[in-house]
C-alpha cells in the first residue's frame, strides 16, 4: 500500500540554528551578496553569542559572501565559533579576516573554482580535485600550500594542496573532506523540499553543495521566501531536489532575501536580452573619466581588437572584480558590442554588475552554475580575461590577494589567469594621493601617489609572470598612464599616455626598473577625451 508523502513545514532560523553540532563542517551557499542565507548565518552568531555553541565549525565557503561590514559569512567571525575556514574570496568578510590577523584559527585561501569543483568531487565519493590550477602561486604547497595563519602550518594539521605528478605532469591535488551541514538559500520551495531560484540572480553551487552535504550524511538547511504545495513547482525550475534537503527556513525580513546586498530586486539580472535597452540608452549622464574609466576605456580597446576563434561569432570574455566589472558600463556608455562578457558565478553576455552586485550581470543570454563555468574558463574556453592589479614585478608576478595584514583572497583570480591565453591585468600605476587632470587628449599629473604599484618583490604570490608566459599566453598591464607586455620574461613599457614625461611621469615612480620597448608608442588620445571613443555612441 503506498505511503503518503511526507510534508516539510518551516523551522524559524532558531530552531534551525540549533541543528548545527559543535565540530560541524558548515558549507554556506553564496556570491558576495547573491544567494547567502543571511537569516541563518545570523542565528547562528546569535545563538553562539547568547549560548557559546555550536563551537568549533570548520567554514568552507567558494565565492566571498559578505558586505565587507557584518554580513555573509562575516556572522562565523567570532572567536571560538570557528576553528577554521576554507576559503575562495576573503575581502567581502573582514570578521574573517580579522580571525586571520590574530592567528585566531586556522585558515587557508584556495582557489575559487577548485572549491566549487571540490563539492562535486565531494558529492561523488572521489578523494578530491586534481588539476594544474594553483602550481608555481602562493597556493602549491611549495610556497604556501594555501596557508594564511602560522598555526595552520603546524606538521600535525593536514595540508590542503599536495604536489604531484601524473603522466609526466605536474598537478597538484586538492583532498576532498565531509560536509556536515549546509546552509542554501532559494526564492521558493515545495512542500516535498524541492527549491526553485526564480528571484535569484544566479544559482551558483546550490546543487553541488546539497549533494556534498547529503551524500557526507549531513543535513541541508534551506531558507526560502516561501512554500508552495508539492507539484506546483516546474520541474525544469528545480534547482535543488526536495530529496536532499532535511529542513525549510522561512525568513520573515524581507533584508534577509534581498537580491544582492546593493539592491531588493533588480529586474535585468532577471531579464530576456530583448528587453535591453539600445546601448548608451540606459545612461543619464557619461561616467567620469577618472583614472577607473582611463584604464577601462585603454582596456576596452583591447578587447576591441580581439577576434572571436574560428568557427565562432563573437570572443568570450571573463570580468574580474572591481575595476574590471565596470568595463561593462563603460561598454553600454561606449555604444559598442560584438563579444560575450561572462562572470564566473555563472551569467553568460549581458551587462555584468559591479561592487554589492558582482556576480550578477543584467539581460544575461544563459545562466550556468559556477563549477560548470569553472569548468569552461579551466579548459581554455575564454579568448580573454581582464583581472585587477594591486602589485606587480618587473618578472610579471601580481599580487591581488593579501597585503600584510590585509586578507583580499584571490577568488577565481588563479583559476582565470592559468588558462585563458590572453590575460589582462588593470590598475594604477601609484596609489594614494594621485590626483590628475584630462579630458582635452592629454593626461597631466596634478598630484603624485606615495604607493608605487610596480615593486621587486609581491607580498603575496597570486601570478607567477614566467610560468603563465611559459604556457603560451599573452600577457598584458594597464594602467592610467602606461602599458606593460611581458615579453622575454620581462615586463616592457610599451605605450605611454599622452602629455607625460617618460622619465618625471613613468619611470621615475616606479617602485622597479623596467624595460622600454624600441617602438614605444602612445596611448590612444580618444582614451583621454570627454567625447565618447566610437562614432556609434550617442
Amino acid at each position: 500500500m503506498p505511503q503518503p508523502t511526507p510534508t516539510r513545514t518551516a523551522l524559524t532560523p532558531a530552531e534551525a540554528a540549533a541543528l548545527v553540532p559543535d565540530s560541524a563542517t558548515v558549507a554556506c551557499a553564496g556570491f558576495v551578496g547573491v544567494g547567502h542565507a543571511e537569516a541563518l548565518s545570523r542565528a547562528v552568531e546569535a545563538r553562539f553569542l547568547a549560548s557559546g555553541h555550536p563551537r568549533g565549525l570548520t567554514l568552507v565557503y567558494a565565492a566571498g559572501q559578505g558586505d565587507r561590514g557584518t554580513r555573509g559569512v562575516n556572522h562565523f567571525g567570532h572567536a571560538g565559533l570557528l576553528a577554521r575556514v576554507i576559503g575562495g574570496h576573503w575581502i567581502s568578510a573582514p570578521m574573517l579576516g580579522a580571525l586571520v590577523q590574530s592567528n585566531t584559527i586556522e585558515a587557508w585561501n584556495l582557489p575559487q573554482g577548485v572549491i566549487s569543483h571540490l563539492y562535486r568531487a565531494i558529492a561523488g565519493g572521489k578523494p578530491g580535485v586534481v588539476t594544474r590550477i594553483g602550481l608555481h602561486t602562493f597556493v602549491d604547497p611549495r610556497q604556501d600550500g594555501g596557508r594564511l595563519t602560522p598555526r595552520t602550518a603546524s606538521s600535525a594539521i593536514e595540508p590542503r594542496v599536495q604536489h604531484l605528478v601524473l603522466g609526466g605532469q605536474e598537478q597538484l591535488f586538492y583532498p576532498s573532506l565531509p560536509i556536515d551541514v549546509a546552509l542554501l538559500r532559494a526564492t521558493t520551495a515545495d512542500t516535498l523540499g524541492n527549491l526553485s531560484c526564480e528571484e535569484e540572480p544566479f544559482h551558483h553551487d546550490l546543487l553541488a553543495i546539497a549533494q556534498a552535504a547529503h551524500n557526507s550524511g549531513g543535513i541541508v538547511i534551506a531558507q526560502v521566501k516561501r512554500i508552495v504545495a508539492a507539484g506546483t513547482l516546474l520541474p525544469a525550475a528545480v534547482r535543488v531536489p526536495g530529496i536532499l534537503v532535511d529542513h525549510l527556513v522561512i525568513a520573515d525580513d524581507p533584508q534577509d532575501h534581498q537580491m544582492t546586498f546593493g539592491a531588493d530586486h533588480e529586474p535585468a539580472f532577471g531579464a530576456a536580452p530583448a528587453s535591453r535597452p539600445p546601448h548608451g540608452a540606459g545612461t543619464a549622464a557619461p561616467l567620469p573619466l577618472d583614472v577607473r574609466k582611463i584604464i577601462q576605456r585603454r582596456a576596452l580597446l583591447a578587447l576591441q581588437a580581439v577576434p572571436p576563434r574560428p568557427g565562432a561569432s563573437r570572443p568570450v570574455v571573463n570580468l574580474g572584480v572591481g575595476m574590471p566589472a565596470g568595463m561593462g558600463a563603460v561598454a553600454d556608455e561606449e555604444g559598442v558590442g560584438g563579444f560575450v562578457l561572462t562572470v564566473e558565478s555563472g551569467p553568460v553576455g549581458g551587462t555584468p554588475a559591479d561592487g554589492p552586485a558582482f556576480g550578477a550581470a543584467r539581460w544575461p543570454e544563459a545562466i550556468t552554475t559556477h563549477a560548470e563555468m569553472f569548468d569552461f574558463y579551466d579548459g581554455g574556453g575564454l579568448d580573454i580575461s581582464f583581472l585587477g592589479l594591486a602589485e606587480f614585478t618587473p618578472e610579471g608576478h601580481v599580487n591581488v590577494s593579501r597585503f600584510g595584514s590585509k586578507v583580499s583572497g584571490v577568488g577565481g583570480f588563479i583559476n582565470i589567469t592559468q588558462s585563458t591565453p590572453r590575460v589582462v591585468f588593470m590598475g594604477a600605476l601609484v596609489a594614494d594621493g594621485l590626483q590628475i587632470a584630462t579630458g582635452d587628449g592629454t593626461l597631466r599629473i596634478l598630484q603624485e601617489g606615495r604607493l608605487p604599484k610596480l615593486v621587486p618583490t609581491v607580498q603575496h604570490l597570486s601570478f607567477h609572470g614566467p610560468y603563465v608566459a611559459s604556457l603560451g599566453r599573452q600577457i598584458t598591464y594597464i594602467t592610467e598612464r602606461a602599458v606593460f607586455e611581458l615579453r622575454g620574461g620581462r615586463l616592457t613599457l610599451t605605450e605611454i599616455a599622452p602629455g607625460l614625461d617618460l622619465q618625471r611621469d613613468v619611470l621615475a615612480v616606479l617602485g622597479a626598473p623596467v624595460a622600454v620597448a624600441d617602438d614605444l608608442k602612445t596611448m590612444d588620445a580618444r582614451i583621454f577625451t570627454d567625447a565618447p571613443m566610437f562614432q556609434s555612441a550617442g
